[in-house]
C-alpha cells in the first residue's frame, strides 16, 4: 500500500537542526532535478518581482525569503515540518511506533521542490506551489511529471495506491500500475450529497490515519472498500480519471483534529 498525500501549503519551522542532506531523501534518483528546483528557486526568490512570480501575497516574504537559503536553514522529518488540516487529522506524533513505522513505510507527499518525499526525510520548511512556473523549468507539474512518473512507478509496483491530493498535485504524476483509487468526500446537505472543498483534505487525513492503523494493508480497492466501510459510508465509483472511493458524510458531522498529545486507541 501507498498513500499519496498533496504538501501543505503552511510548514512548520524549526529553531534548531542540521541542514537538509539532498543525497539523503528518498528516491536518490531525483537528486540531480532537486538541485535544479532549490537554485531556480533561489534565484526566483531574491528577485524584486518574486512574490508575484510564486503567486504569493505579502504576508509571506518571509518565507519566500527563506527559500534563498534553504541549504543552511534547519531542517526536520516531513511529519514535522508539513503541517494544516490533512496533517493534522493525520495526527502522525499520536500513532502508535507500528502506525508511525507504516507511515514511513507507506506515505509518499508529491513536493513542487522536492518531487516526492517519504515522511521520515529531513526538510527545512520552503514556500512553492506545484502550480507555479519556475523559470528556466517551467510549470512544475508538468516538469516533474516525467521524472517522478519512473521512479514512483518503480516503487509502486503492483502495490494498492490511495491518492489523496489535490488536483494540483496529481496532475505531477499519474500511476500506471492500475491499482489506484482517489478519494473523494462528500456530505450530506439537507439530503443532498455536495462535494467537500476544504475540509476533505481532513477526511483524506483520517482516512490516512485509519489505515495506517490496520495491522493488515488493503492490497486492492475491494479490500480498501470493505475497511473503510467498517468507519465510513463509502463507495466504488469509476470516472473519466479512474477508480475513486466516494466517502459520504453524514449532515451533522464534525469536523474535529487529533491533538499531538492524544492517543487514539481506535482500530
Amino acid at each position: 500500500m501507498l498513500i499519496l498525500l498533496p504538501p501543505s501549503e503552511g510548514k512548520t519551522a524549526h529553531a534548531h537542526g542540521a541542514p537538509f542532506d539532498i543525497n539523503a531523501l528518498g528516491f536518490a534518483q531525483l537528486s540531480e532535478d532537486r538541485q535544479l528546483v532549490l537554485e531556480s528557486l533561489a534565484e526566483i526568490s531574491a528577485r524584486p518581482d518574486a512574490m508575484e512570480l510564486l503567486g504569493v501575497g505579502a504576508s509571506l516574504a518571509q518565507e519566500v525569503s527563506r527559500n534563498i537559503s534553504l541549504h543552511t536553514e534547519p531542517a526536520a522529518q516531513a511529519h514535522d515540518v508539513y503541517s494544516g488540516v490533512l496533517f493534522e487529522a493525520l495526527g502522525y506524533s499520536s500513532l502508535d511506533a507500528a502506525a508511525q513505522q507504516r507511515a514511513d513505510d507507506s506515505v509518499i507527499v508529491i513536493s513542487a521542490l522536492w518531487g516526492a518525499v517519504r515522511f521520515c526525510d529531513r526538510i527545512p520548511p520552503y514556500r512553492l506551489s506545484m502550480s507555479v512556473k519556475l523559470e528556466p523549468l517551467g510549470k512544475l507539474a508538468s516538469w516533474w511529471k516525467k521524472r517522478l512518473t519512473p521512479v514512483l512507478d518503480e516503487a509502486a509496483g503492483d502495490q494498492l495506491i490511495i491518492d489523496a491530493r489535490s488536483s494540483t498535485y496529481a496532475a505531477a504524476y499519474k500511476p500506471k500500475n492500475g491499482n489506484t483509487v482517489a478519494v473523494n468526500v462528500f456530505q450530506l446537505r439537507n439530503g443532498v450529497p455536495k462535494v467537500v472543498s476544504h475540509f476533505a483534505k481532513h477526511t483524506r487525513g483520517e482516512v490516512a490515519r485509519f489505515l495506517l492503523q490496520q495491522d493488515t494493508e488493503p492490497a486492492s480497492p475491494q479490500e480498501l472498500l470493505d475497511l473503510v466501510s467498517t468507519r465510513w459510508d463509502a463507495s466504488l465509483v469509476q470516472d473519466k480519471k479512474g477508480t475513486a472511493l466516494n466517502i459520504l458524510l453524514p449532515e451533522d458531522h464534525k469536523f474535529t483534529t487529533v491533538n499531538k498529545s492524544q492517543v487514539d486507541t481506535a482500530a
